[in-house]
């Protein structure tokens, strides 16, 4: 996959599409074992259960769509465990974690918790 940038695209995100680009190389969703991807922005995260094989979305949510009055961390704990009631009620229980270039800290950190804590597996 390449890449391209105009010349007053933030180097925060190019930063962040890089390393996407370099996990997406390697993190791949299949039927049995699909990709949980997460996006996160200023103000909501948003969770998507994909299987690659197909390029399908099995399933999807996020802070928006829960219409909670939580903050940060708590907002993204919720959305996890939201993202792994709808992958168990599929009958989905393994995932491939995708961060899509974000650190594996804090609100990224705190989904992938409360979808562990609800019972997906990865």
């Amino acid at each position: 996959m390449r890449l391209k940038f105009r010349k007053k695209t933030a180097t925060k995100r190019v930063a962040r599409l890089t390393k996407k680009v370099r996990i997406r190389k390697i993190v791949n969703g299949t039927s049995e074992r699909p990709r949980l991807c997460v996006f996160r922005s200023g103000k909501h995260m948003y969770a998507q259960i994909i299987d690659d094989a197909s390029g399908e979305t099995l399933a999807a949510t996020s802070s928006l769509a829960l219409d909670s009055k939580q903050s940060g961390k708590e907002t993204a704990e919720s959305v996890g465990k939201a993202i792994a009631k709808l992958a168990l009620d599929k009958k989905i229980s393994a995932v491939v974690f995708d961060r899509n270039g974000f650190v594996y800290h804090g609100r990224v950190k705190s989904l992938a918790d409360g979808a562990r804590a609800a019972g997906l597996n990865f």
